[in-house]
């Protein structure tokens, strides 16, 4: 069965940085992608996220609303809500170190 589609809304995409907000009904996805810059993700709400590796782990994490982490580009995944709510949260891929 597929899985609904998260659905992206670029907010700001200059020479410096791309900002995405990323809003996921219950048990949608980004489907497969790589991250080819360096990425901070903030969580607007709770993520209850299942992320899927290209080598078949699947990991469930919880990520707090106002809690963000950094990622070097080059993690290729796909990110699925694995909780009952809507989740919610901001990418900043960094384009420009300055």
């Amino acid at each position: 069965m597929a899985r609904p589609a998260a659905v992206a809304v670029r907010l700001v995409d200059d020479p410096l940085v791309c900002v995405t907000r990323f809003e996921f009904a219950a048990g949608a996805e980004t489907g497969w992608h790589t991250h080819a810059m360096d990425y901070v993700i903030t969580a607007v709400t709770d993520c209850q996220m299942q992320l899927e590796d290209p080598d078949g782990q699947i990991r469930d994490v919880l990520v707090p609303a106002g809690a963000a982490y950094r990622r070097d580009a080059g993690v290729q995944h796909n990110v699925i809500n694995a909780g009952t709510a809507a989740m919610v949260f901001v990418e900043v891929e960094i384009k420009s170190q300055g």
